[in-house]
């Protein structure tokens, strides 16, 4: 849950309004969402002797999350259904609109797992491989995410309407930069 809420602290830190959030049904993402937006509502006085209530949390308005639950038989997803757990279903959909993926569902996060488990050794599932050491681990992990957004072109975000293949990487995508970076630039680069 510790992880969960780090998480989750980091990304609103660096978003400028709330994203639209999808996950599994792991339920420490809702307590960490719930936790990070809420207000706290103070209860009416009863105007009986004793002790006041504590403040209720609330959920903040804007915050929209759903999840994803897959149903599975001899190793197969044979359904998948989808909650919303806090918003409004109709401004979800809104927002989903406007998205590539037009459905609530957690593939771009497990695609990033996949790249991830790819890419390091350490992350392989069912694997003899152990990082020795958390801080070369996460060295090792960041210079990944770095290639990932800065360096490697995406199929997705390259394509043109007109069919030609201009590469272009997340960090372009999101004004980051105006460059597909060499390893070289990624290196040198102080943060």
């Amino acid at each position: 849950m510790k992880d969960a809420r780090l998480f989750l602290k980091d990304l609103t830190s660096r978003t400028q309004q709330l994203p639209l959030f999808t996950s599994d049904e792991l339920p420490h993402y809702a307590d960490g969402l719930k936790e990070l937006f809420h207000k706290l509502v103070k209860p009416k006085p009863t105007g009986r002797r004793g002790r006041p209530r504590k403040p209720e949390k609330v959920v903040d308005e804007s915050l929209d999350y759903a999840t994803v639950h897959k149903t599975r038989e001899n190793g197969r997803v044979v359904k998948v259904e989808t909650k919303v757990v806090f918003g409004l279903a109709e401004r979800i959909e809104g927002r989903l609109e406007q998205l590539p993926s037009k459905t609530i569902n957690t593939s771009y996060v497990e695609r990033s797992n996949l790249n991830w488990r790819m890419w390091d050794a350490h992350l392989t599932r069912k694997s003899l491989m152990y990082a020795k050491s958390m801080r070369w681990l996460r060295a090792k992990f960041s210079i990944c995410v770095a290639f990932y957004n800065f360096i490697r072109p995406h199929e997705t975000l390259s394509r043109r309407n007109d069919r030609r293949f201009l590469p272009k990487t997340p960090a372009m995508a999101a004004g980051v930069t105006d460059h597909q970076w060499t390893v070289r630039e990624l290196l040198i680069c102080k943060a």
